[in-house]
Parts: structure tokens; sequence; C-alpha cells
């Protein structure tokens, strides 16, 4: 009983887009002692939401789901206050390796109770420990490579007033230079991105956005037609009744990605 008394209880979530997934885990951990609560995300926006409110102390997450995948939990999230982290998944291309040498532990679907139960009492020994609370740096590697050259954005993690949103890119109609930030145009909104446009531009997809203007990117499937202006130049207007100018300088660079001429 006394040691019954002594242990830390520990909140747990569940991160997986399938709910067999979820229940297993749920049922290899219903009978644990030390686990206090077990709470659940079907997705990625829920799993952001979940760790902000609920600060689990330990995250069973998924690498694969639709929209914000674990990775991109993690860039929302932040290194900081992420919860320590054991990835479940079925593929193994991004972390394997990086999380055999590390305590942050990695479930390689499909995996034996006694695998699973091995990385529960890795988890619980860390977070005895204090100084390994956060989640190991080989995730942040991850996090990093995944952001390397060539990797696109499905979405863009915006912070503000102390909440944290995503907003995924299919959203944007249109980017505008605004100093070193950027004002995010969506859905008859804006919001402020602190990055510059060209830094902006370089991380979405280039078959979606173009740039227009030295100061404006668009979302071309948020474009409705295009009016002639003067000197080469045409009037762009977007799906929200924006008015934008397709600057003579970047002409070219709009008929590339169109395929056809203006």
């Amino acid at each position: 009983m006394m040691e019954q008394q002594r242990l830390k209880a520990f909140r747990v979530l569940l991160v997986d887009d399938e709910a067999p997934a979820r229940r297993r885990l749920h049922d290899l951990l219903s009978d644990d002692p030390e686990i206090s609560t077990i709470s659940e995300a079907e997705n990625g926006l829920a799993a952001v939401a979940a760790i902000e409110s609920e600060k689990p102390d330990i995250i069973f997450l998924d690498v694969q789901m639709p929209e914000v995948d674990g990775f991109g939990v993690i860039d929302a999230i932040g290194s900081d206050l992420m919860p320590l982290t054991i990835f479940v998944t079925a593929y193994d291309q991004y972390a394997l390796k990086a999380f055999e040498a590390d305590a942050v532990d990695y479930l390689l679907k499909p995996f034996g109770d006694k695998r699973f139960h091995q990385a529960v009492a890795r988890a619980k020994a860390r977070l005895r420990n204090s100084d390994c609370k956060s989640i190991g740096p080989n995730v942040m590697g991850l996090v990093s490579k995944r952001e390397a050259s060539g990797v696109l954005w499905d979405w863009l993690v915006i912070k503000t007033g102390g909440v944290t949103k995503l907003l995924m890119a299919s959203e944007i109609d249109w980017i505008e230079a605004a100093g070193v930030y950027v004002n995010l145009h969506f859905q008859g909104k804006e919001c402020v991105y602190r990055s510059s446009l060209a830094a902006v531009t370089k991380r979405l997809d280039p078959m979606r956005f173009v740039r227009i203007h030295r100061s404006s990117v668009v979302n071309i499937r948020a474009i409705t037609h295009l009016e002639p202006i003067s000197h080469g130049e045409f009037e762009v207007l977007l799906r929200d009744g924006t008015r934008l100018t397709l600057s003579r300088n970047f002409r070219a660079e709009v008929e590339k990605r169109l395929g056809q001429s203006l």
C-alpha cells in the first residue's frame, strides 16, 4: 500500500487517426496504477489543443495523419513545451535510427505487448528524471530534417495572443509583404506571420502559389480572372474580391506556372 502511494501518477495522451489503434493503446495502459488519466485525439489539430489544455506527461504520437502529422504537432507546440513523446507508427523511414539511441521511444507497428511496456517503462524513467522531461534532441533533429530545403509546408503555425493556430496553406488566398513580416489573407481575414515574403514563398507549393509582384504572392486557385492594364501589367481579381497587380516583371513566371500565355 505504501509503495502504491509513492507512485507518481502520469497523464497520457493518445494521438492516432485510427480508433482501433487508440483503443489498443488505451487497453494496454488501463491497468497501469501509475497512469492517472488517458485522453485521446484523433488528429494533429486535436492533439495540439489537448496538449495545451491537458498538459499530458506522455504522448503516444502517430506520425502519418491527415493534414497535420506528428511532426506538425511538434512544430505547433514547440520543443520546449512538448511532453515526453513516444512515436507509434507503421513507417520507419524517419525515426527508427534516430530513436534507437535515445530514451524517447519509437514503436513500429505492429508491436507486441512486451515492446510496448518497455517503451512505457523508459518514458516513466525519463519523467522521474527532471532533467529529461523535454522531447529528445533526436526528435527535433527529425523536425529540422523535415524543414530542410525542398520540403514544403501544408500549413503555417500562427501564434497570437498566447494561442497557437494552424492555418492550412490551401486556405490562403494571397500573401502580402509587410517589412520583415507578411500578412496572410484567407477567407476574408488576415493575420501577421513572422517571416519574410521570400522565405514563406520558398516553403509553399510552387504549383499552387506564384509571385505576381515584389510585394505579393497569390494562390493560383484563388484567382477568378485577370484584366490587362497597360505596359504588360494585369489586374488580378481574387475570389474574395481583392484586386492585385501582376507586375510586368513577374508576368513570365505566372505564364510559366499556368502553362499558357496571358
